[in-house]
């Protein structure tokens, strides 16, 4: 079957949202340009590093001066669930993340597990995974950022002491076993 590359330059919408109740949650990245919506799930720790390595690309690139390109002004934070039906294209198994210098613009695309998993981002060799690539302006980069921190801080809370989710009966390894 021949690789797909879908490509959002720029789309609508690009969020992260979720599915289930914390704890047995399933997380997405949803891209909508018209009627055109792709989804691929992803794990809660891809949401975290995308968060916070976009955080760390727009800030430098701010230090740098570079110039983003133009667009609108920045629109009420969107705290709409993902669009249904959610179908899953495929889940996720490497992140990229770049700048598009040319075009003032963050790049970020998302690949399938496939024959070729050596390649990593940005890539359109024909036998490579399939891949969604999405190409933002800074403004709806942050927007992203934004929501991403909103839906990770909807889950279960983390141990102070540990890091791991709170939960009936965490068993805390830095309190040498005993219940928190």
């Amino acid at each position: 079957m021949p690789r797909r590359i879908h490509v959002f330059d720029p789309p609508q919408r690009f969020v992260v949202g979720t599915v289930g109740l914390p704890g047995a949650r399933s997380f997405y990245l949803q891209a909508r340009d018209g009627a055109r919506v792709v989804t691929v799930a992803v794990e809660k720790a891809q949401v975290a590093l995308l968060a916070e390595q976009l955080t760390e690309l727009l800030d430098e690139l701010g230090r740098r001066g570079a110039t983003p390109a133009p667009e609108p002004a920045p629109a009420d934070p969107d705290l709409s669930p993902l669009d249904l039906p959610i179908d899953e294209e495929f889940q996720a198994a490497t992140i990229a993340l770049g700048w598009d210098p040319r075009g003032g613009r963050v790049v970020i695309e998302a690949q399938a597990t496939g024959l070729a998993d050596s390649i990593v981002g940005f890539s359109d060799d024909p036998d490579g995974p399939d891949a969604v690539r999405v190409l933002l302006g800074s403004e709806q980069a942050r927007s992203f950022v934004q929501r991403a921190a909103r839906v990770l801080a909807a889950g279960r809370p983390s141990c102070p002491l540990c890091g791991q989710p709170l939960d009936d009966g965490h068993v805390c390894p830095r309190q040498n076993g005993h219940l928190r």
